[in-house]
């Protein structure tokens, strides 16, 4: 651990972890089985989020938001996706990707224009990078933006975006230089109603499913030259950046997850009876449930650490990625053994742990796949 880490939890965590615990038990355990079926993205429940400050957690208060930092965050996140993976995902890309974007790289006076309506969730927020031919490999993005007078002028597509239909106003990657050079593509922000922005196919997800994922199509969509975040070519570093704190918000998500499922295991274990006894006092039913109770806490350490990192300044790189690569690793490995001792009833969608199970795997995907988090972790031991 990096010298002056804490284990001590603020009075602001504990206040914060009841009233998200609170929340998620009262407006949002009763709908997440209708909400996934039904594949609906509930906006209503951002807008109340919204109101208790939760869209802006690390927006500084003259903007509109909490003010708090990394650990407070990561509790909002975790308290949430302890109940409903999909509504932790898209407070978790909200709040880290394009929220937090602007708020690292926007101007004074774009902080003042958009901070504001994103940190009380007034106006939802999108983050597009990814595209259809160029997931991990996003330097050879095609979508692109070229300078015509006061305007860009974009045109390509977006995928796999969450909030891409929904979202108000969306950060998008372009290229505005050469493929294949990191010093090619730019940042811009894009509200909802520009003409030429639309949204595309809503992907039909094994979980996740009521947190919105769309594409975002750009048809000679003319966006005000002031709407670029930073200069031209600064694009990718800056995406890099976001995605340093974003894996921390992914990390957390799957460890929320972990927790939700290894709650109801337990508590399963606990009651369910074979031949006359609780089939938690079987060894090999209490030795899942230690494997998970270890796991989950050893995630929680490596998020802790990159947490204390990241709120104070510190490269973060090497750490975000290893508590986002082992974190959303441990969360499919307890929502599985969590299915297994549910037995049979883990399969039906009448217990939670199907839902945690198809949630999990995502978090081994979304915002760089574990196979690109070891290359960032090689990468980093190797320098």
């Amino acid at each position: 651990m990096q010298s002056g880490f804490s284990f001590e939890v603020s009075e602001n965590q504990r206040i914060i972890r009841k009233m998200v615990s609170d929340f998620a038990e009262k407006k949002i355990r009763q709908n997440v089985m209708e909400w996934d079926e039904q594949q609906y993205f509930p906006v209503e429940i951002f807008k109340q989020l919204g109101e208790l400050g939760l869209m802006g957690v690390l927006v500084p208060e003259n903007y509109g938001g909490s003010g708090f930092g990394y650990q407070e965050y990561v509790d909002v996140i975790v308290e949430i996706a302890r109940v409903c993976g999909s509504i932790g995902l898209s407070v978790a890309a909200h709040n880290s990707l394009c929220t937090g974007h602007i708020l690292a790289f926007g101007n004074e006076e774009q902080k003042q224009k958009w901070l504001p309506k994103l940190a009380t969730a007034q106006w939802i927020g999108a983050w597009g990078l990814t595209e259809a031919n160029t997931g991990s490999d996003a330097l050879r993005m095609k979508t692109t933006a070229v300078l015509d007078g006061d305007h860009y002028v974009i045109n390509g597509a977006k995928n796999w975006i969450t909030h891409g239909k929904s979202g108000d106003v969306a950060v998008v990657m372009v290229r505005t230089g050469e493929a294949g050079s990191s010093k090619g593509i730019s940042a811009i922000v894009v509200e909802r109603g520009t003409p030429g922005f639309s949204a595309g196919k809503k992907e039909n997800k094994l979980g996740m499913r009521a947190s919105e994922t769309t594409e975002m199509i750009f048809d000679n969509c003319r966006v005000p030259k002031e709407n670029l975040l930073g200069v031209e070519g600064e694009g990718f570093k800056q995406a890099m950046k976001v995605l340093d704190g974003g894996r921390i918000s992914i990390a957390a998500l799957a460890l929320g997850i972990a927790r939700g499922a290894y709650d109801a295991a337990l508590a399963y274990a606990q009651e369910r009876q074979q031949f006359g006894v609780p089939i938690s006092s079987f060894q090999g039913i209490s030795f899942k449930l230690a494997d998970m109770a270890t796991e989950i806490e050893a995630a929680e350490l490596l998020i802790r650490q990159a947490a204390y990192l990241k709120n104070n300044g510190l490269p973060v790189t090497k750490q975000s990625a290893m508590a986002k690569y082992y974190a959303s690793e441990v969360s499919v490995r307890v929502a599985t053994d969590a299915v297994q001792i549910f037995g049979g009833y883990g399969y039906t969608k009448d217990f939670p742990v199907e839902k945690f199970y198809r949630d999990s795997k995502l978090c081994t995907i979304g915002e760089g796949t574990s196979e690109i988090q070891k290359i960032v972790i090689a990468r980093e031991i190797l320098k």
